[in-house]
């Protein structure tokens, strides 16, 4: 979900009015869309842990962004019977987002859809310290051997995307062509997408675009041609 704030200062607004019109008017026709092609997973990062170097009063803006969010815009997705779902260290936040976050989560867990996936306050590198945290609170409590070895089954259980598969394709917007540390474990076998269009600004007609390009691809996964894949895709996310 990047380029915000560079849409809000093309089109002669505050960071905040992008950040909010990104969360309103972006989200919704890009699930429907994804609902329509059959994706059944999708992930947009709305909130990265260098996002928090930003100014005060930026943050207090988009914790107000949030929270409208939560309270009203993504209810919208509820009633689409998508189910919501929160990765990455949300307790950083005000008290109260990461309590609406928890509820929104629990009122749609029966939702079958589609999952989509909120990164809030979300880093590569955080994930895989509070993964490798709960495995040695795990050998703490006596519920794992030391001698057991560790598989990468294993290791995936104690990530934030414990029970989701990874991501086929992750679609970066705003023009830069790095992943930021999105990802680090997930994404290995991902296709990139990279695209100059700012997140405001990316409707499902830019969606096309890129599912177009992936469907063109050869994946394979180290080995075979997995061939026409298109038909076949299960799971998409796109990152800020």
């Amino acid at each position: 979900m990047d380029g915000n704030r560079r849409w809000a200062a093309k089109h002669g607004l505050g960071p905040i009015d992008g950040h909010r019109f990104g969360a309103e008017k972006t989200i919704k026709p890009l699930v429907e869309h994804a609902i329509k092609h059959g994706i059944k997973y999708l992930t947009l990062w709305a909130f990265s842990t260098e996002n928090r170097k930003r100014d005060k009063s930026e943050l207090q803006g988009l914790f107000r962004v949030f929270r409208d969010a939560l309270k009203t815009n993504l209810r919208e997705l509820e009633e689409m019977g998508v189910r919501v779902n929160i990765i990455g260290d949300i307790d950083w936040f005000p008290k109260d987002i990461p309590a609406l976050a928890k509820a929104f989560v629990e009122r749609t867990k029966k939702n079958k859809k589609i999952t989509v996936s909120f990164a809030l306050n979300y880093g590569g590198r955080e994930e895989l310290l509070r993964a490798v945290s709960r495995l040695l609170e795990k050998i703490k409590n006596h519920k794992r051997s030391l001698t057991k070895a560790l598989t990468e089954k294993e290791f995936s259980s104690y990530l934030d995307t414990a029970g989701l598969p990874d991501p086929d394709m992750i679609i970066r917007t705003g023009g830069n062509m790095r992943l930021s540390g999105y990802f680090p474990w997930q994404a290995v076998y991902a296709e990139l997408y990279f695209t100059t269009t700012l997140w405001p600004d990316f409707t499902p007609k830019e969606f096309d675009k890129a599912l177009l390009d992936f469907a063109q691809r050869t994946r394979r996964f180290g080995a075979g041609n997995f061939g026409d894949y298109l038909r076949k895709i299960k799971n998409s996310a796109i990152s800020s």
